[in-house]
Formats: structure tokens, sequence, C-alpha cells
């Protein structure tokens, strides 16, 4: 603010005019005076009886009259007929002088020159369409809240780790959640003004609060009104056919409404196929459901592509829609005029947010866009079906919370160079995971294998010389009974030096050591090969007098007649022990055409009841089990 003395402006009051006045102006206010160096050129515009003095010198002290004013400054000032009041004229853009004091500034009048100094910010209200609340959408699901700043204020940054999602308020080398470098991207969270006084949370935290429209309507129930009525066979949605009932026996018995399914595998094993024959399946439906529609959304191939494939396969649902696109929120939009029976999404690795940094394939968009897939498959009691890619080691791609976040984990199995392919289940929510289904890739897709049990075993003439170092295995997957041949080479070397294809090579090594110890053989000579036919991995310990048995064929030079079976497991000492579900295994290969069944003799009491027409060779142990297979006809 200026400074003055006495003899320029004589009270106060003159001072509140002239800046009431320069206030009022049109024109730019006075929004800085020359600074005090200069204020001694000004005194001269006083027309007061003081002579003039040195600019120099210092300011005379203030007379006793303007320090009662100055003490007082309601007090009129002197009516000294000499004395003229300097006012700033805005008009004319210097200061000039008056013989009477401008009128005192009231505080009302102060007040209102400070709001008339106050800067109005017209605010336009949104235009709200003219159908009143806008109708909901499916795509509401997967739009994440957003962070709300205040009034005011920038929205605050954050960093997010593209690898394991972790935020923080800087900017760092090095992760700290998970150590890695470089991967830390700079994110600007949006404000929702829906939700901007009751979200606080962070951007990449976000979009957790499932089934939103129904929150407060739904209330805890007793599970006796929730059971009541309800009828459990007609629940899940049926797959006709022989290749609907190969998946139906994986799923449980049915694809059930609202689940999320996961679908993994190799490259080239034939995941999308198997979903694009599922969606054709589901679409045609069953002579009681209808057909109905269901959309297949692809990111890695555009609808021309589909389209050829499926025309390869001779799919032509006329429900089956198609559609290409990666972003979550336009995938929603586009299939709620629709209201599909089913959803496939080829593949989760390939779809995103634009909520949420970093991108398609990444850890916290995976893992985000399966939670938004979930929450609408919830919502709307629609089956979303989701093929993932997998890791080197066979692993799903993505982070581990993927898997325990669907309600159904499928593995699809398989050789490229063989043509038969395995469908498991490692998570089910809605059944057993022990089911197995069994394909078999032809030009026209994937066909069900109709007897699985004959699918392992190769054709061959019982008079064959060939046939020395094969025996056959009954193994069970699942509720599934297969009969898996066992093939072992045995050539003079040093012991160690052979090669295990299909099961484990410590489990033959313990197998090799026994028959040397206990059942006397001269394998240590010997390199010893052993390979299970048709890429089947042999896993479990039914298979083990199987091996005993190719093996010992090899090395006697023995061929094993093709009518004979193994069941059982091989200890230490020798002896032969009972593995579960006897029963089924060996009516399985009774069906078969097998005439013989080597077990072990502790299950000899449980399959006497079976009146099954098949010859049973209980054995103790391995020397009774040599003698008894390897023994020359008379």
């Amino acid at each position: 603010m200026l400074r003055t003395t006495a003899a320029m402006l004589p009270s106060p009051a003159s001072l509140r005019a002239l800046l009431r006045l320069s206030r009022r102006a049109p024109f730019p206010r006075l929004r800085q005076l020359p600074s005090p160096p200069l204020l001694p050129r000004l005194r001269p515009l006083s027309s007061s009886p003081n002579p003039a003095r040195d600019p120099l010198a210092p300011p005379e002290p203030l007379s006793s009259a303007f320090a009662a004013a100055a003490s007082n400054p309601e007090a009129p000032a002197d009516s000294d007929p000499d004395s003229s009041w300097g006012v700033f004229d805005p008009v004319a853009g210097r200061i000039v002088m008056q013989t009477h004091p401008p009128p005192p500034t009231s505080s009302s009048d102060r007040e209102e020159e400070e709001e008339e100094e106050e800067e109005v910010v017209e605010v336009k209200p949104k235009a709200r369409p003219s159908g009143g609340k806008r109708e909901p959408r499916w795509a509401d699901v997967a739009t994440a809240r957003r962070a709300a700043g205040k009034g005011g204020k920038a929205p605050r940054v954050s960093y997010v780790c593209s690898n394991c999602g972790d935020g923080f308020s800087q900017w760092w080398g090095t992760c700290r959640g998970c150590q890695a470098v470089g991967t830390l991207t700079k994110f600007f969270p949006g404000a929702d003004s829906a939700d901007a006084d009751a979200d606080a949370e962070g951007s990449h935290h976000a979009g957790r609060s499932w089934i939103r429209q129904k929150s407060k309507e739904m209330v805890p129930k007793k599970l006796r009104e929730v059971t009541k009525g309800f009828d459990q066979a007609g629940w899940r949605i049926p797959l006709p056919g022989t290749f609907g009932n190969e998946i139906s026996r994986v799923l449980g018995g049915g694809v059930v409404p609202g689940s999320l399914v996961l679908v993994g595998g190799d490259p080239g094993v034939g995941k999308s196929t198997l979903m694009l024959q599922l969606a054709s399946i589901v679409s045609e439906g069953s002579e009681d459901h209808g057909s109905s529609p269901v959309v297949y959304v692809s990111g890695e191939e555009s609808i021309e592509q589909i389209a050829n494939r499926a025309d390869r396969m001779s799919i032509k649902s006329k429900d089956l829609y198609l559609y290409s696109s990666t972003d979550i929120e336009d995938i929603l939009d586009k299939i709620q005029p629709l209201s599909p029976k089913a959803l496939v999404v080829d593949s989760i690795q390939t779809v995103y947010l634009s909520a949420f940094a970093g991108s398609a394939g990444n850890q916290v968009q995976v893992k985000e866009c399966t939670s938004a897939l979930l929450s609408f498959a919830k919502m709307t009691n629609i089956p979303v079906f989701l093929i993932g890619h997998v890791t080197k080691t066979g692993d799903i791609a993505g982070p581990r919370v993927l898997e325990h976040i669907v309600d159904v984990v499928l593995y699809m199995e398989g050789e490229r160079c063989l043509s038969h392919r395995l469908l498991r289940s490692a998570k089910n929510r809605f059944g057993s995971t022990d089911e197995l289904g069994v394909f078999e890739m032809s030009e026209h897709g994937l066909q069900a294998v109709l007897n699985p049990s004959e699918m392992f075993l190769t054709e061959h003439d019982s008079d064959s010389e060939i046939l020395a170092g094969l025996a056959v295995a009954v193994v069970l997957d699942g509720s599934r009974t297969f009969a898996i041949e066992v093939q072992a080479l045995s050539v003079p070397g040093s012991l160690g030096q052979g090669k295990v294809v299909g099961t484990k090579s410590k489990r033959v090594e313990m197998i090799i050591s026994v028959l040397m110890k206990q059942a006397g053989l001269k394998l240590q000579d010997n390199v010893i090969y052993l390979n299970v036919v048709s890429g089947f991995e042999l896993s479990e310990t039914a298979g083990d007098l199987a091996i005993a048995a190719s093996i010992c064929s090899s090395f006697l030079e023995f061929p094993i007649p093709n009518d004979i079976a193994f069941i059982g497991e091989i200890g230490l000492g020798g002896e032969l022990r009972t593995v579960p579900r006897m029963d089924k295994r060996v009516m399985a290969i009774a069906k078969l055409g097998y005439r013989k069944c080597v077990v072990p003799k502790t299950s000899e009491k449980l399959l006497k009841p079976l009146d099954l027409d098949i010859q049973i060779l209980p054995c103790n142990n391995l020397k009774e089990f040599i003698n008894t297979v390897f023994r020359p006809e008379v």
C-alpha cells in the first residue's frame, strides 16, 4: 500500500475515498503505486503552507492533528480553507486536488465493494436425458470407480507397477512389492462426480463392488428358502450329443448358469476349436429349451477368420454371434441387446479395462478384467467361458489369483504329433475334479472318443516276436478306466544310462533295483529304455506291475500274450500291493475282451463275487509273478 504523510492526505477518510473510487473505476485498478524512494516526488502536489524541503531529508514527524485523526478514524477532519485533498482521478489517470474532503466510507459500503470485487463463476448444470434416469448398462459393472479429488485441487498422481499391480505415491526405480526394475507407470486417476464423496480409494484398487444394483435389496436368506422348489436337474444348461456329453462329464453334468469357466492349454492344442464347438452346441440348445443367442468374442482373430474356421468345421448355427474387440466395456455394451445365453472370450490376456494402468495381458489387467466378467456373470446369470494362455511351465499366464477368482479351471492336454486330446478339470466348484474328457482332433474339429479304453492299445499278433517287452497296465483317471500299453527295451550296457518316457524315471529305477534284489535278475549289465505309448502320462502306482512285466519280457526275451493285463503296486520288499477300485479296473478290461489278469493276492477275495468272464491270476511277490507269467506252456 502507498505510504503517505499528513501534508499529502490530512485524514484517513481521504485515503478510504481514494481506494473506493479506484475500485469502482471502469479502468484497470491501481494495483501498485511507486516504491517508497519515489514518494518525495509526489509531495509537491500538496498545496499546504508547509515550505518545500530537501527531498533527501528525513520525513517530518506527524502533526498532532493527524495523530489524533489516526487514533479516531471516525472523527471529522479540520475545515481549513487553505487545505486541499489529493484524490486519484481514473479518467485523467492522475491525482487531482479537491477543496472538500470525500465522504467517509461506511462499513456496509466496504462490504458491498468487497462483494463486487469477488469473481463470480457460473456453473452450468449437466444436461440430463429427456427420458429421466439413465437405463442401467451391463458395462457399468466393468467401470472402475476412480478416486475423487477435492474441489480446486489437481488429482493425485500415482505410480502403478505393471508387474504386480502395487501403487505408490511417488516414482521409484525399483518396485518395492516385486523388486522389478523399470515397471512403474505414471497414472492419473480420473474424478467421478457420482462417487466423489463415497470412494477415496486409489484407482488401481477400485472396481471391486460387485452386483451393486441389488445390494440394498439383497438380504440373508435361510437355506431351505433358497432350495425350496429348486430343480437341480433342470438348473444346468444341457449339452446334447456325444461331444456335449464329454464336456458335461468334466463340468459335472452341464453348464452352471452364472459360472465363470477358464480353459487353458498349450498353443495349438485346440482351445479355440473346443470353445467354438461348445458355443455352437449351447446356441442350438435342446428340444426342451430351444435355441438361444451365444456370443463368441475374440481379441486375437477377426470375425471373418472365425467364420472361416466355423465353416471348415461345418458349424452353421443361426444364433451364434461373432464379435472382435478387446475392450471389456465395449463388449458388454454391444452384447446387452442380445441377452445371450452364454459368452465366450478368447482370450483373457487380450482384453483390457481403460480405467486401469498397463497394457492388456499384464497382471493388473488380467485380474481386473476377470473380476469384471465374474461380476457380469453373477449379475446376469449368464455363463462366461474364458480362454487363457499358458507359460513355459504349463501354468496359466497371469497372477495366481486368476484361478481363485473363476469357478472352474479346465486344462486341455495333448501332443501336436498325436490326434488325441484330453480335457481334465483342475478346479470345479460344481462337480468333481477327477473326471476326464477324451477327444480326437479331425478335419471337422474335435470328435468325442466313444471307447477311450482302446485308444492307447496297438493292434498286434500274438505269435509275433516283437511282442517281447510289451505289457498292458490298467489305470484310472477320474471315473474312467484306461488300458495303457507299456514298452520296455533291455540292451547290454551300463546301468543308469537308459531313458524313460511317459512316467517318472525315479519310479522305474526303483522297480529295476527291486527286480535285481528280490527277483534275482541280472539287470546291472543292461540299459533299460521304457516308453508309455500314445503320449499318456503314467503317474499311478497301479502301473508298477506292468512296468516290471515289460522289463522282464524284454530281458528274458519272452513275449507276453496279448490277452493278459496287469494291475498292482510293487513294494521295496518285492511284494505286490493292492490298489484302489480293483473291481472297476477288472470289469473294464473284461469288457475289452481280456481273458487273464494278474493282481495282488490280497485282492482275490474282493474279485471272486464279481463272477466275471476273466481268469484272475493272484500273486504274492515278484518271484511268484515271474513264475506265473513267464513259464513255458506245456
